[in-house]
């Protein structure tokens, strides 16, 4: 629904509410009359005019620009001043109708009253106004930034698929060169490498047991292009398969170990990834592989920084701080990257393995 048709609507309703309820008090205390009826009416226009032309001011000199502090001062005073034109409109609306009672109803202890009683109707007002505002604002703010984090998500992913068929091809093609009649097998491989990265590039979240497949048959690759110098070990507990991790995460992890760990290496080395939940039942994730950082520190200026820093980004996009990303020098010779999914932003299917 158009926003200035639902506000006349909900200000036409509201108001002629508030004349509905009170003639009904006043019909249980002295009966109703017809003059009654049009007095009420003609109060409840008066609100809506009233405060039609409250907003007219908030918008036109740009009230949500303020400050708190000048808003909640400019508010109070245009309230104050809508009550006592209220009060005014009220002594005039019932001599128009003959019911003005001059003794009774210009009293100051009866005006103040009603200008008390009007004032908390226009904060009333005022306060479902703005909520109403600044709620619309937030929803419009979180619209808008969850659109551009997905435009962020996708041009890493764009960045990630070229940087890792580029290194799988380079895989069988050595495989290739060094014995022919396993290709067969390495292409098939690399045939669910590539038909994974093209159906999950889509996908914010993929089930664990898709990527942890596609890692071993990258690994199964690189296997058998570094023959014995690749040593492989899974650890991962049973309860893992039942999360969701960002695609080519690990893969990405995984790939950055062989390329700046271990094939520059002539012994080779080794590759362990354990997968395990955590006290608090969140995702851990921890690869280590024979290598070591420089200073300690992330590669910023070669390939594993690219992987790296992407894959920051896009823990940050999907799961903001609840998720953590650690990469260091542990032991001696040996890298250890963890990555912790937080359990709340995660979608468990406890029937899928």
């Amino acid at each position: 629904m158009d926003r200035t048709r639902l506000y006349w609507i909900l200000q036409v309703l509201g108001w002629s509410s508030f004349a509905v309820i009170n003639l009904f008090f006043v019909s249980l205390i002295r009966g109703i009359t017809s003059v009654q009826i049009g007095a009420y009416f003609s109060l409840g226009a008066f609100y809506l005019l009233s405060t039609h032309l409250f907003r007219y001011v908030i918008k036109t000199h740009g009230w949500f620009n303020f400050s708190l502090t000048k808003l909640l001062v400019n508010g109070a005073l245009a309230l104050i001043a809508l009550s006592f034109a209220n009060v005014i409109a009220t002594v005039l609306i019932n001599w128009l109708f003959g019911i003005l009672r001059v003794q009774e109803d210009l009293q100051p202890s009866v005006l103040l009253v009603n200008m008390f009683i009007s004032f908390l109707y226009y904060i009333l007002w005022a306060m479902m106004y703005f909520l109403y505002h600044f709620l619309e604002n937030y929803n419009t703010t979180l619209k808008y930034q969850a659109r551009i984090n997905e435009i962020k998500l996708n041009q890493l992913r764009n960045q990630l698929n070229p940087h890792f068929i580029f290194n799988a091809l380079n895989s069988v093609r050595a495989l290739i060169d060094e014995n022919p009649p396993k290709s067969k097998s390495a292409i098939t491989q690399l045939s669910n490498i590539l038909r994974y990265s093209l159906i999950m590039d889509k996908k914010r979240t993929i089930d664990f047991k898709d990527e942890i497949n596609i890692v071993r048959d990258y690994l199964n690759l690189e296997s058998i292009r570094f023959e014995e110098r690749l040593q492989v070990e899974y650890e991962i507990e049973e309860k893992a398969y039942q999360y969701k991790i960002p695609p080519l995460m690990l893969q990405t992890i995984v790939e950055n170990a062989i390329k700046h760990g271990i094939s520059n290496r002539m012994e080779g080395g080794s590759i362990l990834i354990q997968c395990y939940i955590g006290l608090s039942e969140d995702l851990y994730i921890r690869v280590k592989n024979t290598g070591q950082l420089k200073g300690g520190h992330g590669r910023k200026n070669d390939g594993s920084g690219h992987g790296i820093s992407n894959t920051i980004q896009r823990l940050k996009l999907i799961y903001g701080n609840r998720a953590s990303f650690n990469i260091k020098n542990s032991e001696t010779g040996f890298v250890v990257t963890e990555i912790k999914i937080p359990k709340l932003l995660i979608k468990i299917e406890k029937n899928k393995r």
